[in-house]
C-alpha cells in the first residue's frame, strides 16, 4: 500500500461519530459477557473521508473454531478474533457500491489494554511482514472487568512498516 495510493482514511485521522462510538462499546460490552473479543467494521461517506459513522458488528468465530477443532485452533474467543472474510469482503464491496467505505475495522481487548498487539498485525497482514491486507485504520478497544476503558486507533505507516497510533476524535 504505497502512501500515494493510500486513501486518506486508512492513513488517519479519523472522525468518529459519538454512536457508532457507542454501538462498538456496546458490542464489546455483549461481548466481554460470553468471553471473546468483539469484532466488525465502521464505514463512512467517500465524500468526507475522515468521516466514520455508522458501526457494523462482525461474528467472532473463534470460539466455534476452537470448539470444533481445539489442537488446529488452540486459542479462543477471549484471546483472538476470527472473522468469516468473505463476509467481510461483500461487505466492503457492498459499501463502495453505495458510495461509501470501510474505514476501520474494530476488536475489543479483554482485560489488557487498548493496544496493537503483534498477533492483531498479524491479522492484519495475513501473518507477513508485508503490507495490510485492507486499507484502513484499526481501533481496538478495552474491556476490562466489563467495562469499556479505552479506545486507540492505529494506521499502517509504511515508513516503520508497522501500525502507529493515529488520532481519533469523537463528534
Amino acid at each position: 500500500m504505497s502512501l500515494d495510493r493510500t486513501p486518506a482514511w486508512a492513513r488517519g485521522p479519523l472522525r468518529i461519530a459519538r454512536q457508532a462510538l457507542r454501538d462498538i462499546e456496546a458490542e464489546a460490552v455483549a461481548a466481554y459477557a460470553r468471553q471473546e473479543e468483539a469484532c466488525g467494521y465502521v464505514t463512512g461517506p467517500l465524500d468526507d473521508p475522515s468521516l466514520a459513522d455508522q458501526s457494523h458488528p462482525l461474528q467472532n468465530l473463534a470460539n466455534a473454531y476452537h470448539q470444533a477443532d481445539p489442537e488446529g485452533h488452540p486459542r479462543t474467543g477471549r484471546e483472538y478474533f476470527k472473522i468469516n472474510v468473505l463476509k467481510f469482503e461483500q461487505a466492503i464491496q457492498a459499501a463502495a457500491d453505495s458510495r461509501r467505505a470501510v474505514k476501520i475495522f474494530f476488536h475489543s481487548h479483554l482485560d489488557c489494554g487498548a493496544y496493537f498487539s503483534d498477533e492483531d498485525a498479524a491479522s492484519m497482514t495475513m501473518g507477513s511482514e508485508q503490507e495490510p491486507t485492507y486499507c484502513m485504520c484499526y481501533l481496538v478497544t478495552a474491556v476490562d472487568q466489563g467495562e469499556v476503558t479505552a479506545h486507540a486507533l492505529f494506521a499502517w505507516t509504511p515508513e516503520t512498516r508497522s501500525f502507529e497510533p493515529v488520532g481519533l476524535q469523537i463528534l
